[in-house]
């Protein structure tokens, strides 16, 4: 039998540490990628997100509340990436 955590450390860390990873990602790509490869590789970039929302709150060890935290990371790295590659669009639109 285990005993209860007296204080449960935070786990919204791990959440924020994928939204960083995803934003990091999608300016990688923004500059090293040409324009026509950029989709594909966003959503390359956003399974390794996925990826690393699962390692992160597997290490974590607390089950209540995984998929939740997954869910909030992924959705957050997407909503991250959505907006960086969209001012990557529009810089593109407006460059030439």
């Amino acid at each position: 039998m285990t005993t209860p955590e007296l204080a449960p450390r935070g786990l919204f860390g791990g959440v924020i540490a994928v939204w960083i990873a995803g934003g990091l990602t999608a300016i990688a790509i923004g500059v090293f990628v040409p324009l026509e490869w950029r989709a594909a590789w966003l959503t390359i970039g956003l399974g390794a997100c996925l990826l690393l929302a699962f390692v992160v709150q597997l290490t974590a060890g607390r089950s209540k509340g995984f998929i939740d935290r997954v869910a909030g990371s992924v959705l957050g790295a997407l909503l991250v990436m959505g907006i960086i590659s969209a001012g990557f669009g529009l810089a593109a639109l407006f460059q030439g």
